[in-house]
């Protein structure tokens, strides 16, 4: 994916490079009751199904997402943004930037799971095009809440 500067405040959508960790490690226990590791993280940069992408200004990470590849469907695992950078469109920059990679690669619909008390992601997703169609019951370990399940089957 060729870098692309988006208009909103100046951020690059850019693929994530291995020396954005430190701050996408930092985004990631801001965001998640039980964030990814370090080592998960550095798993994904050499993962050959794995796509991620960082909203940054500078060497300033401010956002980061991904997707896995597999087969001819796309499986977003993470997108967060930090705390002080939210509420200004990244992660709809990302999503759609997401959403156009997975294009470019051949995939025909995108899948993700969201927490059934997120409703703020939910209405995101949505807006991008994904809807709900089940729920996983006790999918997140820190409290068993359940996963809404949502697709983008119209790429």
């Amino acid at each position: 994916m060729a870098e692309q500067t988006e208009k909103n405040q100046g951020f690059l959508i850019r693929p994530m490079r291995e020396e954005d960790l430190p701050q996408i490690i930092r985004i990631e226990r801001a965001s998640f009751a039980a964030p990814w590791s370090l080592e998960e993280m550095e798993a994904e940069c050499s993962n050959p199904m794995s796509h991620y992408l960082v909203a940054a200004r500078g060497e300033q990470v401010a956002a980061y997402g991904g997707f896995w590849h597999i087969v001819d469907e796309g499986h977003i695992t993470n997108i967060a943004t930090a705390p002080e950078m939210r509420r200004r469109g990244l992660g709809r920059m990302l999503v759609q930037a997401l959403t156009a990679l997975a294009k470019e690669l051949g995939i025909s619909a995108m899948t993700l799971e969201v927490r059934v008390s997120n409703e703020p992601a939910q209405r995101l997703y949505e807006s991008c095009g994904f809807h709900g169609v089940g729920v996983r019951p006790g999918y997140y370990p820190d409290n068993r809440e359940g996963a809404l399940i949502m697709w983008n089957d119209s790429l």
